[in-house]
């Protein structure tokens, strides 16, 4: 029996499937990850000018950002507002490498993300003992001590004045370095997803929602909820130092007034909130939008904080009106859409009896056509 909320039709489901990135098949999402990436690489063929082509830059790194949280923040809901932290260290110690060894960007982005996960590891084990809004405190708490950290070494990181960080094609102008790194985060991006999408179908990925689902219970029930917790935050702090490494010989200047920003890791965790923290595209959507509406109001009103102004309405909007992300109200919208089926069985309490008793409603009472019909196969008529 199905009510107008039921989401059970075959049709349905394998839209919302698809739209989602979510589905029982094994090549669903991939095939999703393969045409979303594919309609993506098409924005340096469209982009009108080289100042749009960075701003597809800084939506994809800010895509990368908040998938790469969501790897924590999806599957145990515990939000972290210290990713910031991750992005930090990673940009600093790949444009540190990049400067002092001249070493390859790639070999020094993988080494700075080793290293992040290795401070990640004591980090997550310190932290991960809290919940709720006590563990948002301890990730708030850690970027302000990296911040003041990373300003005081001045001698190593530049400190305030900043950090220069030579450019990997010195050849290329301004737009082809835009395009070249458009397509490193957006193959980054691709790793995200499929990182995602691998744990999303795995035990591991089930047990991560059985923390988020109830932590106590999971725990109850002998689930190892410490090394879980643990596990995904190292995850996800490793691609984050990826993407901020990228960013670092993207960019070419870090400031830890930035890199360290508060703003930026609320802004990280709006983009995946705002699509849908329990979908695989949800982070993305958010990035697209957020990010976007924030380039549009920092390039019209750039003087003022309205742009600020502007990003604390939408967090205000998601928070009231679309607390489970845009994909789940689009998905609500189109189970609503979609021809109800019969929510009672017009069926009376003798053909309920019946159907209980595997007997035939449409036959007599008096059992005359079952008679007949051993008759028959019998052979030998009745008298």
């Amino acid at each position: 029996m199905r009510n107008a909320s039921d989401t059970g039709s075959p049709a349905v489901t394998s839209r919302l499937a698809f739209l989602t990135g979510n589905g029982t098949s094994r090549w669903r999402p991939l095939v999703a990850i393969a045409v979303v990436i594919a309609i993506l690489a098409l924005w340096p063929l469209v982009a009108p000018n080289p100042y749009m082509l960075s701003v597809g830059v800084i939506v994809l790194y800010h895509a990368v950002l908040a998938t790469s949280w969501n790897v924590m923040g999806g599957f145990t809901g515990y939000i972290s507002i210290g990713h910031a932290a991750f992005f930090g260290v990673g940009a600093y110690g790949t444009g540190l490498l990049v400067i002092h060894t001249g070493m390859n960007f790639l070999l020094a982005t993988l080494i700075a993300a080793i290293g992040t996960a290795i401070l990640t590891i004591p980090v997550g084990m310190a932290a991960l003992r809290v919940r709720g809004a006590s563990f948002v405190i301890v990730t708030i708490a850690l970027v302000l001590v990296l911040l003041l950290v990373f300003q005081s070494m001045g001698s190593v990181t530049g400190g305030s004045d900043g950090l220069v960080v030579p450019r990997p094609f010195p050849d290329l102008l301004r737009p082809q370095h835009h395009q070249v790194f458009f397509f490193l985060f957006l193959g980054l991006l691709t790793l995200c997803l499929l990182v995602w999408t691998f744990i999303d179908r795995s035990r591991f990925g089930a047990a991560l929602k059985s923390v988020r689902e109830d932590e106590d219970k999971a725990e109850s029930l002998g689930s190892p909820t410490a090394a879980l917790k643990l596990t995904a935050f190292v995850i996800s702090a490793t691609l984050t130092a990826i993407c901020g490494g990228f960013y670092a010989v993207w960019f070419g200047d870090l400031d830890p007034v930035f890199q360290f920003d508060i703003v930026l890791c609320s802004t990280i965790v709006l983009m995946a909130l705002f699509g849908g923290n329990r979908y695989l595209f949800g982070p993305l959507l958010g990035a697209i939008v957020v990010s976007g509406a924030e380039e549009y109001f920092v390039l019209n009103f750039g003087d003022t904080q309205f742009h600020l102004i502007a990003l604390g309405l939408l967090l205000a909007i998601v928070v009231l009106f679309l607390p489970d992300g845009v994909l789940t109200g689009i998905a609500q919208l189109i189970a609503r859409l979609r021809p109800q089926a019969a929510s009672i069985s017009e069926l009376s309490a003798g053909e309920l009896a019946d159907q209980r008793a595997g007997r035939d409603p449409d036959a007599p009472e008096d059992g005359s056509d079952a008679t007949d019909a051993r008759d028959a196969t019998k052979g030998t008529p009745r008298e």
